[in-house]
C-alpha cells in the first residue's frame, strides 16, 4: 500500500498500512545514537572515524585494478612513466598518485576509410560523416577519378610509444594511411586500380605505411591493408560500367578463341604426328622388303650361276605352281604339235592333255 501522510503535527510520519506510524526524525536520531555508542568519544569522534573509513575505502577502491588478458597496463606515477603491467589483478598507489592506462596490445584494431561499421567503439576507426566522401576521392596516374574504399588492420606493438611519442596516434595513422594510399593510387592507371593492380597496391601501401609508422615512432604494427570497393565518380558511373562491360566481352571472346585454338591445334598436331609416324613405318617397310628381295635375288643368282639350266627350270616350275591354281581353264599343248583338233571344246573346264 502506498504511504500516506498523517494529519498530526506536520512531522511527516509514514503509515505502514497496519495503523503504526514511523517518524523519520526519530529513525535518524536513533541511528545517530547507536553510531555514537559504537564509536568511542561521542558523536564528533564518530564523524571523524566515518570520514577516515570512507577515505580508506576510497583508497582501496582506487588502488586495485584489473588488466584484461589481451592488454597490458602502462603505469604512471605523478604523470611519469613507471612500468608496464601484465594481465591480471594488480595494485597501485591510490588517490591519483599512480595512474594505469590499459592498452590492448594483443587485439587487432582496424580503421575504415569510405564506409562505416555500426557499433564501433573507437572514434578513429571510421571516418567522420562529412569526411567519408573526401577520403575516397582520388586521382589515378592517367588523370581519371576513382572512389577508393579500404581498411587498415593494425596492432599496438609498443604501448609506451603509442601513448607518449605521438599525440593522437589513431588520428595520425588515418592521415598516414590516406596520404600513402593517394600516392600509391596516383602511380597507376584507373584500370590497374580497379582490376589487375589491387594486390600490388595493397602490398606497396602496407610497406609504406609501416615505414612511416616506424619513422614517427607510433608504436604500431600494421598487419594488412585491404582494398574494398573501387568505383568511378557517380557522374561517369554508367559510362564506366559500359567500358567495363565491353572489356569483359573482349576478354570473353579472347578466352573462347584460345579455347578453340587449344582444342583444334593439338588435334591437328596429333594427326600430323600420326601421319609422319605412318609414313616412317611405310618407308621402313618398303626398305626392309627391298632389302629382303635383294638378298633373295642375290642368293638365287649365286645358285643360278652354279647351275643355270636347273635353276631356270626350278624357277619355271615354281612360277607355274603359283599361277596355275588361279586359272579356271587349262590347255596344255605339246610344243611339237602343229595344230589343235577342231572338236576341242574350248568352253569346257576339262584339261586337255596330249
Amino acid at each position: 500500500m502506498a504511504p500516506q501522510n498523517s494529519g498530526g503535527g506536520g512531522s511527516g510520519a509514514w503509515h505502514d498500512g497496519q495503523g503504526s506510524n514511523f517518524d523519520m526524525n526519530d529513525i535518524i536520531r536513533q541511528g545517530q545514537d547507536q553510531l555514537g555508542r559504537m564509536v568511542p568519544g561521542g558523536s564528533s569522534n564518530g564523524i571523524f572515524v566515518i570520514a577516515v573509513l570512507a577515505l580508506v575505502g576510497l583508497g582501496l577502491w582506487t588502488a586495485c585494478y584489473t588488466v584484461p588478458s589481451d592488454s597490458v597496463a602502462v603505469v604512471q606515477r605523478f604523470g611519469k612513466y613507471l612500468k608496464n603491467v601484465p594481465p591480471g589483478l594488480h595494485f597501485k598507489l591510490p588517490m591519483g598518485i599512480d595512474e594505469a592506462t590499459v592498452v590492448p596490445v594483443k587485439r587487432q584494431l582496424k580503421q575504415e576509410f569510405g564506409f562505416m561499421t555500426p557499433g564501433s567503439g573507437d572514434r578513429y576507426q571510421t571516418s567522420q560523416p562529412g569526411n567519408q566522401t573526401r577520403e575516397t576521392q582520388m586521382v589515378t596516374g592517367d588523370l581519371n577519378a576513382a572512389l577508393v574504399e579500404w581498411v587498415v588492420q593494425y596492432r599496438i606493438s609498443d604501448p609506451v610509444k603509442y601513448l607518449f611519442e605521438v599525440r593522437e596516434p589513431g588520428e595520425t595513422l588515418r592521415y598516414v594511411s590516406e596520404s600513402v594510399m593517394r600516392e600509391v593510387v596516383g602511380d597507376r592507371t584507373v584500370d590497374e586500380v580497379i582490376t589487375i593492380g589491387r594486390q600490388e597496391i595493397e602490398t606497396e601501401a602496407l610497406a609504406k605505411m609501416q615505414a612511416l609508422s616506424t619513422k614517427y615512432a607510433m608504436g604500431i604494427s600494421i598487419d594488412q591493408v585491404q582494398l574494398k570497393n573501387i568505383n568511378p565518380p557517380q557522374p561517369v558511373q554508367e559510362s564506366f560500367n559500359e567500358v567495363n562491360q565491353a572489356q569483359q566481352e573482349k576478354e570473353k571472346l579472347i578466352n573462347e578463341a584460345r579455347r578453340d585454338y587449344n582444342k583444334v591445334i593439338p588435334l591437328a598436331d596429333g594427326e600430323k604426328d600420326q601421319r609422319i609416324r605412318e609414313a616412317d613405318g611405310y618407308r621402313l617397310k618398303r626398305i626392309n622388303e627391298a632389302e629382303g628381295d635383294v638378298a633373295r635375288f642375290s642368293t638365287l643368282l649365286a645358285e643360278y650361276t652354279k647351275a643355270p639350266e636347273v635353276t631356270r627350270r626350278r624357277i619355271y616350275i615354281e612360277t607355274l605352281q603359283e599361277i596355275l591354281p588361279g586359272i579356271r581353264s587349262k590347255i596344255i599343248v605339246d610344243e611339237q604339235m602343229r595344230g589343235i583338233l577342231p572338236l576341242l571344246n574350248l568352253d569346257s573346264h576339262k584339261e586337255v592333255r596330249p
